[in-house]
């Protein structure tokens, strides 16, 4: 295989939503009260609903910018490489980075959703939730099937509803759904607690993978605030360890041994460590913790490898222990248009990193994983030929598709020599959507 061979799927990506995301959806006073997009003064864009305000757009939405202008000054979407919010750019750039299809969360309403769990009106919350999910399934990755894997957002605020709308959404094709790592962040019931169980029944009912995407939960800890905002970034995919032993040892995959458990933006290089401690922890304590309960013969190592996948952008030292992890279980991400994301260079990066493996096992963690566990084919419309890396930059190629750096305007970058602290409104504003009164 050569590099332009290669098929790739990436399983983590974002939108930076337009402001049209409901006008075909809803009409009415379901339509007047659903999200909307404003602009401040200062020409700043923010999502109002509900009385609260919400940024839209920040360092998740830096692709295309010189590195020297990365962080929290992109504002406006005028300001943003037009991918990140229209449809049909964002398959262009997907072209001239070689991605076949790609996975999308939501910045809108949080990656989990936790901005209409955030609102008051639960019933304008669920409206306004599912008419989301419907323009993301049927405008956004309906206009071009074959490129994108539906991925929904669910009501956490009642189980039974969740369960109601995997069901919804799998009707529709969808059988990808968005979940908090560690729901006690959000005030609900923890992963441990009986009151999830009609949640994990729909999911293993309609074949449903559930992402839990980093940042969600569990973050990684910041030793201060005078620390340096690359403290932070650095230790991001290392937090994801801690959500993934907690599911380690959830009983309700005892009962469901076929759930899809899915860390979306992890990296997979802490994975070897963690399966090898926590097999040691449980063959030393479990006579104490009594975790042969829901164990039950098995390691942990055994059921993250029966359940869990993982994803990276670049990992090498993760690719290099492969056999540690299993190749069924790793995926590929690219993380546009956020700071992390390697467009439009990604199938040199990834190729730096995978020429030890075999052709099959390439194929496995590029697409075939992703096609696995989210139920998702892109080649009935396709060849493996037309999807490649090569022959999609080939059209790339030929339609002109510009990916020079281009500074764009916004709030001053950080300037040489300057230390930005890092604050939890920052955290928020690089993984989830910080809801403000909306008088703020």
């Amino acid at each position: 295989m050569k590099m332009e061979d290669m098929v790739l799927i990436s399983v983590d990506d974002h939108i930076t939503e337009p402001a049209e995301v409901f006008d075909n959806q809803l009409s009415g006073e379901a339509y007047a009260t659903a999200p909307k997009l404003r602009e401040r003064e200062n020409g700043a864009n923010y999502w109002e609903y509900q009385g609260a305000q919400m940024g839209s757009v920040a360092l998740n939405a830096v692709v295309g910018r010189p590195r020297e202008e990365y962080g929290f000054e992109p504002t406006n979407l005028s300001q943003l490489r037009k991918g990140c919010y229209d449809v049909h750019a964002r398959v262009d750039d997907m072209d001239v980075n070689g991605i076949a299809s790609s996975m999308n969360f939501s910045s809108l309403a949080g990656m989990d959703g936790g901005v209409y769990l955030n609102a008051p009106d639960r019933n304008l919350s669920l409206t306004h939730l599912r008419a989301y999910n419907d323009w993301h399934i049927d405008e956004w990755c309906g206009a071009y099937p074959d490129r994108f894997i539906p991925l929904g957002l669910l009501p956490l605020w009642d189980p039974n509803l969740m369960a109601a709308e995997v069901k919804r959404l799998a009707d529709k094709g969808c059988h990808a759904v968005v979940f908090n790592d560690n729901p006690t962040k959000r005030g609900l019931p923890s992963v441990h607690s009986d009151h999830w169980e009609p949640f994990w029944k729909a999911l293993v009912d309609n074949d449903t993978a559930v992402c839990l995407h980093i940042g969600c939960g569990n973050v990684s800890p910041h030793p201060s605030m005078e620390s340096p905002i690359e403290v932070n970034i650095a230790t991001m995919p290392m937090a994801v360890a801690f959500g993934a032993a907690d599911w380690l040892n959830l009983a309700a995959l005892k009962r469901y041994p076929t759930m899809k458990i899915a860390l979306s933006e992890s990296g997979i290089g802490w994975i070897p460590y963690l399966l090898e401690r926590a097999d040691y922890s449980n063959e030393q304590h479990r006579a104490w913790t009594h975790s042969g309960i829901y164990f039950e013969g098995q390691k942990p190592s055994d059921v993250f490898k029966k359940h869990f996948t993982s994803c990276f952008i670049d990992d090498a030292y993760g690719l290099r222990n492969l056999d540690l992890i299993g190749e069924d279980r790793v995926m590929y991400e690219v993380d546009y248009p956020h700071s992390d994301t390697p467009w439009p260079h990604a199938p040199e990066v990834l190729w730096k990193s995978v020429g030890h493996l075999t052709d099959n096992q390439i194929d496995k963690i590029t697409h075939l994983n992703a096609m696995r566990e989210f139920k998702f084919n892109p080649f009935k419309e396709n060849t493996r030929e037309t999807l490649s890396v090569g022959a999609l930059r080939a059209k790339a190629k030929a339609k002109g598709v510009d990916v020079s750096i281009k500074s764009q305007s916004g709030e001053r970058p950080a300037q040489v020599g300057e230390v930005r602290p890092v604050t939890s409104g920052d955290v928020v504003a690089m993984f989830g959507r910080h809801a403000e009164p909306a008088d703020a």
